[in-house]
């Protein structure tokens, strides 16, 4: 067993539905040989919470009519957000980010964006339905959505594996991509159950569909296959966690992170981070 709490094995039972997504994403952090600790059970159930949550926000993402775009088609409803000069989304001063966040899934036939985008898109969303409009508000004051940039206050990072857990980011990568379409680099997508997963653009796939689609779009002469990496891109659930429970006043300035402007559709988070050692 391979989850700890509190510094210690957890011995308690799963108490979710055998048949629920909860029960999926517990059975699978515990079977995996890599630990996961958590302060509390509290926070076990949370993370989980989060997890299940990731994966309903990117099969309604799949569901919607949002688009995928270039930056430089970048698209989204005026009323909440504004578009930046190197293709992301602002939001609008005055506008609740929880407001256009939900927007985004609301009025999605008003938005168009690319792969790394929609996956912070569905992390965001994600954890607006399990901390609630006020706590996000609070958190999340001024979001901008630019491939893959986001908050201090909801970490991401990056492991060396080849074992998923719904609710992880993989990366389909496409080395041999044909150059007239440089979007089809790679694909970002979330693990979801059933072996399945969502990719902004090519939808609801299995590992061996996700390749097959992306080995289209590769050079005419092409025989270097696309492939799935070993390295996954995780929400801190741990950190959010935190940082909920704390009130943060609304007068408090956040210092804002850093944006990379790269213009590079599609890329993973790894090589976003790249980036930012490089600045």
């Amino acid at each position: 067993m391979m989850i700890q709490v509190s510094d210690t094995p957890w011995t308690g039972e799963n108490d979710w539905p055998p048949d629920s997504i909860e029960f999926d994403i517990f059975e699978r952090l515990k079977d995996d040989s890599a630990m996961h600790a958590y302060r509390s059970s509290n926070a076990l159930t949370y993370d989980i919470n989060i997890r299940k949550h990731i994966t309903l926000s990117a099969k309604a993402l799949n569901e919607s009519q949002a688009t995928f775009e270039l930056f430089t088609a970048t698209r989204a409803n005026k009323e909440y957000w504004e578009i930046t000069n190197a293709g992301g989304i602002r939001l609008r001063y005055g506008v609740e980010p929880s407001r256009g966040i939900q927007d985004i899934f609301d009025n999605s036939d008003l938005y168009g964006f690319e792969c790394a985008t929609a996956m912070v898109i569905i992390f965001y969303h994600a954890a607006l339905q399990v901390i609630g409009s006020r706590v996000f508000n609070e958190l999340f004051p001024n979001i901008y959505l630019y491939s893959w940039h986001f908050d201090s206050d909801f970490g991401l990072e990056s492991v060396k594996t080849h074992y998923f857990i719904p609710g992880d980011v993989v990366y389909f990568n496409n080395p041999d991509f044909n150059v007239e379409s440089p979007q089809w680099r790679g694909e970002n997508a979330v693990v979801l159950d059933n072996d399945t997963y969502f990719g902004h653009g090519i939808g609801i796939q299995t590992e061996a569909e996700m390749i097959d689609i992306l080995n289209d779009l590769r050079n005419p002469d092409s025989t270097q296959s696309a492939y799935l990496t070993n390295v996954v891109t995780r929400t801190d659930n741990e950190h959010l966690f935190n940082q909920t429970l704390s009130f943060r006043s609304p007068w408090i300035q956040k210092q804002p992170s850093i944006v990379v402007q790269h213009n590079k559709n599609s890329i993973s988070h790894q090589n976003y981070l790249r980036y930012l050692k490089n600045l």
